[in-house]
């Protein structure tokens, strides 16, 4: 893949819900949820991709994007949505924000 990826990645947080979205113009919106169980924790509880965006690599940025700001913010994961749980299975330099149990 020597493409850049044509997609932005922005975070929305709204109370103790957040999400991260992926855009690009002429396609739905791709996200990644996760709710905020404490200032020290979140938990990402859901990924959806649509099928527009096969190919593209959107799902693992996703994911990628919320283990940086985790990482940089001091955060811990606890990734319960399966898509996220297995991205940062794979990739053992993110298992550092891993949490502990959501409650």
């Amino acid at each position: 893949m020597t493409d850049t990826p044509a997609f932005t990645i922005t975070e929305e947080v709204t109370g103790s819900k957040g999400r991260y979205v992926a855009r690009e113009e002429g396609l739905p919106d791709a996200e990644m949820t996760y709710s905020i169980a404490n200032t020290h924790l979140i938990i990402i509880d859901h990924t959806g991709v649509p099928d527009e965006w096969r190919g593209k690599g959107v799902g693992k940025a996703l994911v990628e994007r919320g283990v940086l700001d985790a990482r940089a913010r001091g955060v811990r994961i606890v990734p319960l949505c399966p898509f996220a749980k297995a991205q940062i299975e794979r990739h053992p330099e993110w298992q550092d924000v891993l949490g502990g149990k959501a409650k």
